[in-house]
């Protein structure tokens, strides 16, 4: 498992799926913003929270059907299914590595980018918190959508749309501790909600995920 993962790794980044677009596009976002709402650091300082996790939400879209593709296109999928590791801790496997090339870059990334917003200071490690604690679900969902659209023309667009409906709840509630915790306020609730989600994702979308695969390979 940890050879899959290792070599997973290495496949997004050097077939530019990796951190490299993720946190150009996130860049991107953070950019932009402020040329469309305006200078007012007030503004700018209120929707911080929501625009950094909707930015590394988009971000991770990208790379989403390269999660299978490759394997798909070159028949190694057909040996990882036969292989001795089970193809639920392949799903697992290729979902880790997914969020170590992008997941983990843009969570480490957010806090910088947040000068960009003028996010208040006690924001930082909240935010950090929030993005390492839901960035996993969005990988581990990601996983789950690629998998019932591998083989698909033009998997990526049908992904997207399967996707974004699920990421929702993470994006609600990681943005929610994100705000709270550059306001002071309290953030219990959110954060718990947050940490059930990814919690529940990666319990048990490797099994929806590998029951895809398996209908996908027959």
């Amino acid at each position: 498992m940890i050879r899959l993962l290792l070599r997973d790794m290495a496949l997004a980044v050097r077939a530019g799926g990796g951190f490299g677009l993720g946190l150009a596009f996130f860049l991107i976002v953070v950019v932009l913003v402020p040329f469309a709402v305006g200078p007012e650091t007030a503004v700018l300082a209120r929707i911080a929270p929501g625009v950094l996790w909707l930015g590394a939400l988009l971000a991770c879209l990208l790379s989403l059907d390269r999660i299978f593709a490759l394997d798909w296109e070159d028949g190694s999928l057909d040996l990882l299914a036969t292989a001795p590791l089970p193809l639920e801790g392949v799903v697992a496997a290729k979902a880790a590595a997914h969020w170590l090339t992008t997941g983990l870059p843009l969570t480490l990334a957010a806090p910088v980018l947040g000068v960009f917003l003028n996010l208040p200071a006690e924001g930082y490690g909240w935010l950090l918190l929030a993005l390492a604690a839901g960035t996993p679900a969005l990988s581990m969902i990601g996983a789950f959508g690629a998998a019932l659209t591998v083989g698909l023309r033009r998997g990526g667009l049908l992904l997207s749309l399967l996707v974004l409906p699920l990421y929702v709840p993470t994006l609600i509630f990681g943005a929610e501790v994100s705000r709270r915790g550059a306001e002071g306020l309290a953030l219990a609730t959110p954060l718990a909600m947050l940490g059930g989600i990814t919690a529940g994702t990666l319990a048990l979308l490797p099994f929806a995920a590998a029951a895809a695969l398996r209908v996908n390979l027959r």
